[in-house]
């Protein structure tokens, strides 16, 4: 009877120290605090009238901005599947800007990308009405393609899918998911362990 009780107690608190675990795992996993947009030239559905000198992107903090804007893009299109500018983006603390080029009147939508300071890339799109108050407004042609930026950047063509993350920010996000895994495995190792091992003294024990 009493050899029962000790294997119960061995058993229930093995249980504990992979509860135990469990709660360490999630406070050692780190906090994936994506950007997100709070601002933006132009509005999500607005009607421009007159030509701004750039169209932004801003979100809630800081970007992580390794070079030359690799991962970053800002896009304008039309109904018609035509891009609108040169596709260069300049980024700057929390957001990214490029300089604004519109065609004929009608609704356009913006796609746009940042990389979060967690090596995240977050991306999204809106869209927005071209109605020029002046007939004399500058107009572009556009074109089939996405922007390169002068032949600076490899610009996703397809207009469904996001231009692809930069493989340092996935590396870095690999990283850190790996050493949480490796420290999570360590733990629960030792655990299960120290389960056994009370477990196997419980078995030893005569009873009485």
């Amino acid at each position: 009877m009493r050899r029962a009780l000790t294997a119960k107690r061995a058993l229930f608190g093995g249980l504990a120290l992979l509860v135990a675990c469990g709660a360490l795992l999630t406070v050692s996993a780190p906090a994936q605090a994506h950007n997100y947009l709070v601002q933006s030239t132009p509005k999500a559905g607005e009607t421009l009238t007159v030509l701004p000198q750039k169209f932004s992107v801003i979100t809630n903090d800081l970007l992580l901005n390794i070079g030359k804007g690799a991962g970053f893009a800002l896009q304008v299109k039309d109904a018609n599947g035509l891009y609108y500018g040169d596709g260069c983006v300049t980024v700057d603390g929390p957001g990214i800007s490029t300089d604004a080029a519109l065609g004929k009147p009608g609704t356009y939508e913006v796609i746009w990308q940042v990389i979060s300071t967690d090596g995240h890339p977050v991306s999204d799109n809106f869209t927005f009405t071209w109605a020029p108050s002046s007939p004399d407004a500058v107009v572009s042609t556009g074109s089939k393609t996405a922007p390169d930026c002068h032949g600076t950047l490899k610009p996703n063509g397809d207009a469904n899918e996001t231009p692809a993350p930069d493989a340092r920010a996935q590396a870095a996000d690999s990283d850190d998911t790996g050493a949480v895994l490796w420290i999570g495995g360590a733990v629960i190792a030792v655990g299960l362990a120290v389960g056994v091992t009370l477990l196997l003294a419980g078995r030893k024990k005569k009873p009485e």
